[in-house]
């Protein structure tokens, strides 16, 4: 039995011969089946392509996000060895200052004077006592800078619990509270003078009592507006702050 066949003829323009072809059916249909796993096979490549090309348009943001976390874990190794040196130089700091405070509830004692602490300026007449029995360290002194802003007296820094002692004898005035000093305690002098000792842990006055010179009136610590341990202690003159290292000397 003959092949069936599909025939073209074809009639060039100009031309009065004719051409024909023949093309066997099962021919035909093998092309049309190739050409359509042709254009399968093009639509599942343009298919998977779109998702690559996706991912790949991702890579230059994902590389620009990895530099910037490697700069981050670099901020973050160089901020945690800032804060070693620091905290390696606030246990130098409390080495210089002297013993850690006392165990809570253990009995208050007021230790012996260091050589030279406490003990008022002999060339000043109206000096004052030092009114810690260590010297500490000034973190900040008198201040009226409109740059810095202003600051009526010094910032001793102790460690925590350490014993506040009265300048001169006197009369305490207040002892109380408030959002800037804490903890505090005013004594009068006599003669307009005056003395704030602040950021007190605890006050062991009352307003009223009678002090003397050397006594303890509070112990140090870090209320009010502070960021660490450390007392604040103004000289007052007819109730303006004056410079208490003109009445006060730092052993």
């Amino acid at each position: 039995m003959e092949e069936r066949r599909l025939t073209f003829i074809v009639v060039p323009d100009g031309d009065l011969e004719t051409r024909t072809y023949a093309i066997p059916y099962r021919r035909l249909k093998i092309a049309l089946v190739a050409g359509l796993g042709v254009i399968v096979l093009v639509g599942v490549v343009v298919a998977s392509w779109f998702p690559v090309a996706a991912q790949a348009s991702r890579v230059p943001a994902l590389v620009r996000e990895l530099e910037d976390l490697e700069g981050e874990r670099a901020r973050v190794v160089e901020l945690a060895q800032t804060l070693a040196e620091v905290e390696a130089q606030y246990e130098r700091v409390r080495e210089m200052l002297g013993a850690d405070a006392p165990a809570p509830g253990a009995a208050l004692e007021l230790p012996p004077l260091r050589s030279g602490v406490g003990a008022p300026d002999s060339s000043n007449p109206g000096a004052l006592s030092w009114p810690l029995p260590v010297a500490g360290f000034i973190t900040r002194s008198q201040e009226k800078s409109p740059r810095q802003g202003e600051h009526p007296g010094l910032d001793i820094a102790v460690p925590a619990e350490t014993q506040i002692r009265a300048a001169a004898a006197g009369v305490v005035e207040e002892a109380t509270q408030d959002e800037v000093y804490g903890n505090y305690v005013l004594i009068d002098h006599g003669s307009g003078l005056e003395t704030l000792y602040g950021h007190a842990s605890r006050v062991l006055v009352r307003p009223g009592d009678r002090v003397a010179r050397g006594q303890l009136i509070a112990l140090a610590g870090s209320t009010g507006r502070s960021s660490a341990p450390h007392l604040h202690f103004e000289v007052r003159k007819e109730g303006q702050a004056v410079d208490p290292l003109q009445f006060v000397r730092q052993p």
